[in-house]
Parts: structure tokens; sequence; C-alpha cells
């Protein structure tokens, strides 16, 4: 997964219900941005408030929209119970997607790194043809290990394993980790508003959601770097942060989903126990955008 890779939304119609006639329009969008990957049904996605079945759909929808505009899929299948992860990895398999991901269960933990390894050894025997990447996320399911650690003690035990699916802003610890996957494993980058960091400590790929609505940031924030224009990369790495930091004030979700269907890509509003943004906050939003990051409304020609 390197370059940017656009965590995708799942979409909603305004009742809640699952909307995947909207996904080749958000194919079509991403690839607009500049994508030519996309990870679905994560964090971003709203994965624990979906069901097996949603997600198949979603597999299913993004099986057929992709192709069309030259885009690989990566499904996240994890799931507090993982007969459904493992049920989803072999519907990945069975839908043709490049690679799947999985978080570690988040109610029952697993306490101890071979725990963790055994779980994403059932999931990934499912589908043992698909390249795997571990979701480190502990800011969200509480599971802390060294990512180092991993690498090395899951070796031999996960013969499909790809690398790490990186969201945590500790840049010491990615480093231990990248130095440990070496050429082997890749270990694409989580946290959008510290990508400039990543990229200094080594980062080849990252995925995140405000990838969907603000690319053109952090293209320009990475051909800065490339070129060793260090002082024009902190000023895009510093305009989507503010970007992100605004949205996070009424609801991060909520506030990027009302962003994107601002843009002509109606992806609905978030699902329960995330909370919808009111009617007044998302007005003020907009008119702050409109005001201080205008480009980031443009409509989707996609939509267009």
């Amino acid at each position: 997964m390197h370059g940017l890779v656009a965590a995708s939304h799942s979409p909603f119609h305004p009742d809640g219900s699952l909307a995947p006639e909207v996904v080749p329009l958000q194919a079509a969008h991403v690839a607009e941005q500049g994508m030519e990957m996309v990870f679905i049904t994560g964090s971003t996605g709203e994965s624990h408030s979906l069901t097996r079945d949603e997600k198949f759909c979603l597999f299913e929808a993004w099986a057929t929209a992709a192709p069309a505009h030259n885009l690989k899929v990566v499904a996240h299948v994890g799931s507090n119970c993982l007969h459904d992860a493992a049920w989803l990895a072999a519907a990945a398999a069975d839908c043709q997607l490049a690679a799947i991901s999985a978080l570690a269960p988040s109610y029952y933990k697993p306490a101890t790194l071979e725990i963790l390894i055994e779980c994403c050894a059932m999931i990934s025997r499912s589908a043992p043809k698909l390249p795997f990447y571990y979701y480190d996320i502990p800011v969200l399911t509480g599971v802390a290990f060294p990512m180092d650690d991993f690498l090395r003690a899951a070796d031999e035990k996960l013969p499909s394993l790809a690398g790490i699916k990186f969201t945590h802003d500790d840049a010491a610890t990615y480093a231990r980790a990248l130095e440990a996957a070496g050429d082997r494993y890749d270990i694409p980058w989580g946290v959008d508003e510290r990508l400039l960091d990543a990229l200094f400590t080594g980062a080849r790929g990252a995925v995140g959601s405000s990838y969907n609505f603000a690319a053109s940031y952090y293209q320009q924030m990475w051909q800065a770097w490339d070129q060793g224009n260090a002082d024009l990369a902190r000023h895009w790495q510093k305009r989507a942060a503010d970007l992100i930091e605004r949205l996070a004030a009424v609801g991060y979700l909520g506030a990027a989903k009302a962003l994107m269907s601002w843009r002509g890509v109606p992806v609905g509003p978030p699902r329960l126990p995330l909370a919808t943004s009111s009617d007044d906050a998302l007005a003020q939003l907009r008119s702050d955008l409109e005001n201080s990051f205008p480009e980031v409304l443009e409509p989707s020609r996609a939509a267009v």
C-alpha cells in the first residue's frame, strides 16, 4: 500500500440503511483524486456498525465498481467474532479483492502477542492467497503490542502476512516497526495529520480518511518532501491538520461525511453510536470551510 490510499466511508441513506448504489460514484471520485487503491469497511467505514451481510454487500459493490477506475480494493474483515472475520476473508477472496486487513478483537482482548497472532492466523487461513495486513489501532481497540515484536513473532505463523496498517502516532514505535519490516513487509501510516513525520521516518504509503476530500494537500506535501522543500511540506501538512481539527470540532466522521455530500458524493450520516452534528453546527462548518478551505468544497467532477 504505497502512496496515498483512501479509507472509504460506508455509504448510508438518510435513514441509516446501507446505500451500496453510491459506491460507483465513490470509486469515480476517489480515482479523480489520484488514488489507485481504497481501504473499505475499516474505521472510516464504521466497521463495527455494519453487519456481516452489509460488509459483504460492500465487498461486492466495490469489486464491481473498482475495475472501471483501475482501483485496487483492500477490505477490512476484522470483527469481535473471529468466525465472522474468517467468513469475510473468504468472501473478499471470492470477490477477487486485492488484500485483506483485520484489527484485533476489542471486547475480549487478546492477552498476549501469541494469542493476537493466533487470531490473525485464523482469519488469514480463510484467504491464504490474499495479502494480509494486521490493523494496529490501539486507541480504538485497546490492544497495544510493539509492532516490531509482532513482525518477528508472526514471521513463520502468518505466511500471507504482507504488513501492518499502522494507526498510532508514536514515530519512534513506527521507526522500530519499519526496521523490523525491512524489505519484506509493508507498513502504511494511518494518522493523516502526522503524515510528514512518517515520511521523515521512512513511510512509503499512508491510509487515511481525509484523502477522500483533501488529497491535493497531501500530494503537494509529499511532492515538496521529495524535492527537499521542508518548509513547503510543513505548510501543506499544517493546512491538512488545521482542516482535520476544524472537522473534529463538530464530530470528525459526521463532518467528513457531510463534506463528501457537499461535494456531490452522498455517503449519508454516520450510524449510532457516533453522533450526527446538528444542522446549525454543519451550517457553520460549511461557512467556515467556504472562507478558509474553499477547495475542499469543489464539486466532484465524478458527480457532475
